[in-house]
């Protein structure tokens, strides 16, 4: 699988992150498979969050056994400093490691929860002073994500970038438009971005019965239309790399995207968006 340097964490992270959100109604046992074909296939970087159910817990003893070659990045939504630093010191735990590699401001939607999370940077940071991660960043959903972490670069000395980037949300003028500036800025520091997302269709209808994966969202399902949200997002310049989907079902089917993975022509980046253009964009959880 191919890999690319994750700006200046200068890890060379495999193109497809391990998205650790697919192993959340999981145990060990049944985690064990997916977590093994991953790294068999190349990945090389798991994502991962104490919000993600019980994925901590299943895939937490799989990791000391390849911890060495294992980029792990965690993330926290607490916002006081005391409950940041017992989340981390709890995901350590669970992970059976004394540090991470990344460790972000987990689901910043916008300024206004940017602002309430100043407590929650600075435990951040601090945690990176002593050692508990290497390095610190900042992952978001929603349309105003772009925007947002563009004032977090201005006011934090972050490492990297995980936002949504898939053909819906980027023929929005106003969002690419934001995306495009914060990618910029990103290139400008050399800052690791990563894309979430990128087999994203739509919101799920209102019949449960229509759900056929545990993403929170209705995602591709054909192995072809897989392969183009994947390609979409790591043929975005400055983007480099993607987390896998919250669904084990679907992991084999974006590993394989990853895998062939090949640089969009502008030409099929625009019949990307044309194609989802009737359908609703994407907002948070």
């Amino acid at each position: 699988m191919q890999r690319r340097r994750l700006g200046r964490t200068g890890h060379e992270s495999s193109v497809a992150i391990l998205g650790g959100a697919a192993f959340a109604l999981s145990t060990t046992d049944e985690a064990e498979p997916a977590f093994a074909s991953a790294l068999a296939r190349g990945v090389n970087h798991l994502d991962i969050a104490p919000r993600y159910g019980q994925a901590e817990r299943a895939v937490g003893p799989l990791v000391p056994p390849v911890r060495d070659r294992l980029f792990i990045g965690e993330k926290t939504t607490r916002r006081a400093s005391d409950g940041v630093r017992a989340q981390l010191d709890e995901s350590l735990q669970r992970l059976g490691t004394d540090h991470v590699d990344l460790y972000q401001m987990h689901a910043v939607t916008g300024v206004d929860v940017l602002d309430e999370r100043r407590d929650a940077a600075a435990t951040i940071m601090r945690a990176r002073d002593e050692g508990l991660t290497r390095f610190v960043g900042i992952t978001g959903h929603g349309l105003a994500a772009p925007a947002t972490f563009v004032e977090a670069l201005d006011r934090y000395d972050l490492d990297t970038v995980m936002f949504p980037v898939y053909p819906r949300l980027w023929a929005d003028v106003d969002y690419r438009r934001a995306a495009e500036q914060l990618l910029s800025i990103c290139a400008e520091r050399d800052l690791g971005v990563m894309a979430i997302k990128a087999v994203a269709r739509q919101p799920w209808g209102d019949d449960d019965r229509d759900r056929f994966a545990t993403t929170w969202y209705e995602p591709r399902r054909e192995p072809d239309s897989i392969a183009r949200g994947v390609h979409f997002a790591l043929s975005t310049p400055g983007v480099h790399a993607f987390c896998t989907p919250g669904d084990l079902g679907l992991l084999p089917l974006a590993l394989d995207a990853a895998e062939r993975a090949t640089t969009m022509d502008d030409d099929a980046r625009l019949a990307a968006m044309d194609e989802m253009a009737g359908l609703a964009p994407l907002q948070t959880p």
